[in-house]
């Protein structure tokens, strides 16, 4: 072999492993979108949607614009057991409220709050929920609720594992979130949690700013106090954004219909419906399983936080993905 052959060669050979180099290495950065994910059924299927989508010239590809995917919160971003952390915000501040409430010592369901009469709370149901909102959450501009909501988030502590709510969030979920937007979707908070609660929090711990957030909310009302401008918040339901009421919250506040939907509960079942059900693109459904004990918790049929029952029933004919959190996920928060 002459010397030019040689050099020939070497050159050729090492442009071959530059090469094979970095095709290795962009297979696996694709591979690591999802790093907390283990390699399943329910892995397989996001990843397959979204290069479906995403593939340009094909009759499956959705122009960017039309890229939306919307997200519960409760039990499919973060953690909603044993409480609903909303729910658990409105508790304490019961408590904190209540020396400028006397009464509060004999009227339920304020006396079970500051009695921890979890017993008696749960009796309650929905209106004694409802009513703690109203009393815990009213009375204030909206920004000084933001002020109270963000001070709480920073210091509560999660009951059984001493952590901040915000870092009871899904590190697979989170993940997921920059796949989606990595490959031009837009994400959205469709939750039945309040708006005003999610919006001071949610862009830091999710990426999510507040315009694209879809909550619950009461009624507000402007005023001007002195010379200062002020929304107030008043002690009356405006919007229940749960059930059928997140494709109307969608709808009102989107103007597109989804075309992925994320969930974990019944509560999310017309959110799937509507989003995966009739459209000529392609859809794409998901539901998050508690089934993680250990990690976690495990519930679905038997729970008032979080029940899923009828909307596991249909995923299969619908065919939305059902994650089973103990087989799907290498880990659930982050840095664990």
């Amino acid at each position: 072999m002459t010397a030019r052959n040689i050099l020939k060669f070497t050159r050729n050979t090492a442009l071959g492993t530059t090469f094979g180099l970095l095709a290795a290495t962009s297979a696996l950065a694709q591979s690591d979108d999802l790093p907390s994910w283990n390699e399943t059924a329910s892995k397989a299927a996001i990843v397959a949607f979204v290069e479906k989508v995403t593939k340009e010239n094909t009759p499956d590809f959705v122009p960017e614009l039309e890229r939306i995917a919307v997200f519960d919160n409760d039990g499919t971003l973060w953690t909603e057991h044993p409480i609903y952390v909303q729910l658990a915000f409105a508790l304490d501040r019961v408590k904190a409220m209540a020396p400028e409430h006397p009464e509060w010592k004999d009227t339920q369901p304020f006396k079970a709050v500051l009695e921890n009469d979890m017993k008696a709370l749960a009796a309650a149901g929905e209106k004694g929920v409802v009513e703690l909102i109203m009393a815990t959450h009213s009375g204030m501009s909206s920004d000084e609720f933001a002020k109270i909501a963000n001070d709480w988030i920073a210091s509560a502590r999660d009951p059984k594992f001493k952590k901040p709510y915000t870092e009871l969030v899904y590190q697979p979920m989170l993940e997921l979130l920059d796949y989606l937007r990595a490959n031009g979707f837009k994400t959205f908070i469709v939750s039945g949690g309040g708006v005003e609660f999610m919006r001071p929090w949610a862009e830091k711990v999710y990426g999510i700013p507040p315009e694209q957030i879809i909550g619950s909310s009461i009624k507000t009302q402007f005023e001007m106090r002195g010379d200062v401008p002020t929304l107030l918040r008043l002690p009356e339901v405006n919007f229940i954004d749960d059930k059928v009421g997140k494709p109307v919250g969608i709808n009102q506040h989107i103007g597109r219909r989804p075309i992925a939907a994320f969930g974990n509960s019944d509560g999310d079942l017309e959110m799937l419906q509507w989003t995966t059900m009739g459209g000529t693109t392609p859809r794409f459904g998901l539901i998050v399983h508690h089934t993680d004990a250990e990690r976690e918790y495990a519930y679905d049929r038997d729970t008032p936080f979080g029940k899923l029952d009828k909307a596991l029933d249909v995923a299969a004919d619908n065919g939305w993905t059902v994650v089973d959190m103990k087989a799907d996920w290498k880990q659930i928060f982050p840095g664990k």
